[in-house]
């Protein structure tokens, strides 16, 4: 040993060793292996082996290569690693049922759903699928950095330019020392969605962020069970999310039903799934199971459990719900790199560090583009030159010696640079003629213009971030799909709603808001003679206003005047006597004290092909999808946009073939195609109905299906019906046409409904006064009338609402009957004009 050797060792305590490597070795496998960057969601493995494609010319139009290649250009050039490492990832990029949207096109045995490995890289072959291209899109134009690879011969992308946010919408997943990370992927257009709407409004709260991202989107489809796990993952960058395999239940022969499981949840072996039902079956844990079949193939999959004779498919359901992973549970740790440093981040944050990257790149890649075309510009400027005076450039080029002194005298002779005098003189001789002449001076106009509009880019920020969002619709409209994972509300207590029986109910909601349900038998035991029985104990100035014929397990959907929407169960309604007054629904709900009911609708299935029709007392229509309110929370979510100066009025449930009718307080109404109003998002603030007057407002809407008539009624107690036919087909926004023609006898009208002749109706005045009589009482005239007197009222007194009057009769005649759609019915009234005063 030198003097040198021993001057340079230093003692250490053993334990500040240990420390400080593990420290390092720790730092290694966070920034190096096991976490993804915030801004294009890979880890280093990954990034390598899309660039080592890139760089082998592996896009989606080429043919494929083989795996092998693949690997030993990534373990040669960029990861100095073991090839299982390389080829496992490669594998998981290629595989439908691990990543959302696949990062790798393979062609062979890339492994199953049911845990079988791949094939070994030299059977398998790969190239980059067209999701994976567009990460890699401008990396040759400067937009990232580039670092020395392991032993410094090459270079490679610290991070991809990832044009689509491939974190979110593919997730990850990894461990590291001390830390995890377990993101789930996400549907595209509604990531993208979120990343617009923050584009357009930089202050776009987290709250409004979640009501455009529903939750995680998996690639095996299957069930979220409640929104309390993804607000929490959203908020903290922690949470629970629990998922479920989507099951329908087939009638068979002899009351021998059978359940066939159509989608598992994420990362769930069905090998192992059907392994654990076959376990639960042979310990006599579940006893209603006679076979067990795996009937999947290339279309899908498909487990087919055969269930003994009378068995109760549902309760054998939950009890492999249970007992197997067809239902499990995804911690999400939104964690990811920030800068080199692991950060768990909320959803709103992950957005902005990924639009924050964009940028960036739209940046870089707009000042390379600018430098070409400045670079081009100038060198055209040369050539243009040149032409203009060719007789003395060709003298001065012939009477040189040699290159190097032509381009000297070019630039003395005409103040050219290098560059232009080099260009000069690799000109081709063709690019004399006129037609050339013409090009020349074309791209060079096209040049300059495209270096202004750059420089334009580079000195606005909103532009650049214009660009981001225009270049992110383009390639959702090109990559984006439909939600696979449905979410629906949590039911994770497996006992509270499937141990109770499915089986009808008569709902009954009284005008002054109190609700209950009643089994129908007791109506139909008690109906001799024609004239029903009392229905419901209330006081005087109180009777049933709103009845429905529903499931157990059926949903209302109960929407405010101030445009929040609520739900209840069936089941969760008191059942009582039938004489009983009911309990005060608010007493169910999370509603505000100044909350008002608006309407209530029924609902059993969520479905797209059914539609909610919103109408507010300033106008206001919007349609949206029955599906957008699927994902119902306790405290309520809103339902509509309203206004500070408006709020709603009524909500119905349409097939979307209706015609809607939209009456006005100062007697005019119009009647327009449903399919006039555009379908929009749960959130959205809707379009214009009706055009009103500048002292006008709307007090009731129709969705004309009855085949009835259209009564209007006054403040002062006139009114009339009239056919609905009356209201000619307008286009929507119009000023409609007369209602109802309005005197000093008649007040302005505050009612309007849709009745047939078999309706009773109740006429509620202000002064709590009631007056019922029967619809056929009021004859149909024509629409441009006056009407007739409907009420007397008292001197000061005034009439406030009219609504259908339910009784015992028309429950036992709705028992029998199925002309109810499965997917809800709407309530007979809304609020009308003086709704919130009732």
């Amino acid at each position: 040993m030198t003097i040198e050797s021993v001057e340079r060792v230093e003692p250490r305590r053993l334990e500040d060793e240990m420390r400080d490597s593990f420290i390092d070795y720790s730092m290694s496998v966070i920034v190096q292996r096991a976490l993804p960057d915030v801004r294009d969601g890979l880890k280093p493995v990954h990034r390598r082996i899309l660039f080592a494609m890139h760089e082998a010319g592996l896009g989606p139009t080429r043919p494929y290569r083989k795996s092998a290649t693949v690997v030993g250009d990534v373990i040669g050039k960029y990861h100095p690693h073991g090839d299982g490492a390389v080829y496992d990832s490669l594998v998981r990029m290629a595989q439908g049922f691990s990543l959302r949207y696949p990062l790798v096109d393979g062609q062979g045995n890339f492994g199953s759903i049911d845990g079988d490995s791949a094939a070994a890289y030299r059977y398998t072959e790969a190239r980059l699928a067209g999701f994976a291209s567009q990460l890699l899109s401008d990396i040759d134009k400067d937009t990232v950095d580039h670092t020395p690879n392991f032993d410094d011969r090459l270079r490679e992308p610290t991070v991809l330019p990832s044009a689509l946010p491939n974190l979110l919408v593919n997730g990850s997943s990894g461990i590291a020392v001390g830390m995890a990370t377990n993101i789930p992927p996400h549907n595209l257009r509604e990531v993208a969605a979120a990343c617009r709407q923050l584009i357009e409004d930089p202050d776009t709260t987290l709250d409004d962020l979640m009501g455009i991202v529903q939750g995680p989107d998996f690639p095996t489809g299957a069930t979220i069970f409640g929104g309390s796990g993804i607000r929490e993952a959203y908020r903290e960058g922690r949470g629970r999310i629990v998922m479920r395999a989507k099951a329908e239940i087939e009638e068979g022969r002899d009351d021998q039903d059978r359940i066939i499981v159509r989608e598992i949840p994420f990362m769930v072996n069905k090998t192992r799934v059907i392994e654990q039902i076959a376990g639960l079956v042979r310990d006599k844990k579940v006893t209603d199971i006679r076979d067990l079949r795996d009937e999947s193939d290339r279309d899908g999959i498909r487990i087919v459990i055969e269930l003994k004779r009378d068995a109760v498919p549902q309760i054998v359901l939950n009890q492999l719900y249970k007992g197997t992973q067809l239902q499990s549970t995804f911690g999400v740790i939104m964690l990811a790199l920030v800068d080199g440093e692991p950060h768990v981040m909320d959803l709103r944050t992950m957005l902005l560090h990924y639009l924050d990257h964009r940028h960036e790149v739209v940046e870089r890649r707009t000042r390379f583009d600018f430098e070409v075309a400045k670079d081009r510009e100038h060198v055209l400027e040369g050539l243009k030159i040149a032409v203009d005076h060719i007789d003395e450039v060709i003298r001065i080029i012939r009477a040189s010696a040699e290159t190097a002194v032509a381009a000297a005298q070019l630039r003395d002779a005409f103040g050219l640079s290098e560059r232009q005098a080099d260009a000069i003189l690799n000109m081709r001789l063709a690019r004399l003629t006129g037609l050339e002449i013409e090009k020349l001076e074309e791209e060079l106009a096209e040049v300059r213009r495209r270096r202004e509009e750059l420089e334009g880019i580079l000195a606005s920020r909103g532009r650049r971030m214009e660009i981001v969002g225009e270049e992110l619709s383009a390639l959702v409209d090109r990559f984006g799909d439909d939600r696979r994972t449905e979410i629906v509300p949590d039911t994770s207590n497996l006992t509270d709603e499937d141990l109770i029986a499915e089986e009808r109910m008569v709902i009954t909601v009284s005008h002054t808001g109190y609700i209950k349900r009643i089994e129908p038998h007791v109506y139909r035991a008690q109906r001799r003679g024609g004239r029903g029985i009392a229905g419901m104990g209330t006081k005087e100035e109180d009777w049933v206003e709103h009845l429905f014929l529903a499931s157990t397990h059926d949903y209302l959907l109960i929407f405010t005047t101030a445009g929040r929407m609520y739900w209840l169960k069936v089941y969760q309604i008191p059942l009582t006597r039938r004489t009983a007054r009911g309990k005060p629904i608010v007493n169910l709900l999370q509603m505000a004290k100044d909350e008002k009911i608006a309407s209530i609708v029924r609902a059993r299935e969520f479905t797209d092909d059914r539609f909610l029709i919103f109408a507010t007392r300033r106008g206001l229509v919007k349609k949206t999808s029955l599906a957008a309110y699927r994902n119902v929370r306790a405290p309520g979510l809103r339902a509509i946009n309203i206004l500070e100066d408006d709020r709603l009025i009524d909500v119905k449930l349409s097939d979307g073939s209706n015609d809607v009718v939209l009456a006005t307080r100062r007697g005019r109404a119009i009647r327009f195609s449903e399919g006039d109003v555009r379908e929009v998002g749960r959130v959205a603030q809707g379009v214009r109905g009706i055009r009103l007057r500048e002292d006008d407002t709307v007090v009731g809407m129709v969705v004309s299906r009855r085949g009835g008539s259209l009564l209007a009624a006054t403040e002062l107690g006139m009114g009339k019906r009239s056919d609905v036919d009356d209201y000619r087909t307008a286009r929507r926004g119009g000023m409609g046409v007369i209602n109802l023609k309005l005197t000093d006898k008649s007040g302005p009208v505050v009612a309007v409904r849709e009745v047939t002749d078999e309706d009773e109706l109740m006429f509620v005045t202000r002064n709590g006064v009631i007056n019922r009589q029967r619809a056929e009482e009021i004859r149909v005239i024509g629409r441009a009338t006056q009407g007739v007197r409907l009420v007397a009222l008292d001197e000061g007194d005034e009439l406030v609402d009219v609504a259908r009057l339910i009784d015992a009769v028309e429950v036992d005649a709705g028992n029998g009957a199925e002309a109810e759609d499965s997917a809800g019915a709407e309530t007979e009234t809304g609020t009308g004009a003086d709704g919130d005063e009732e």
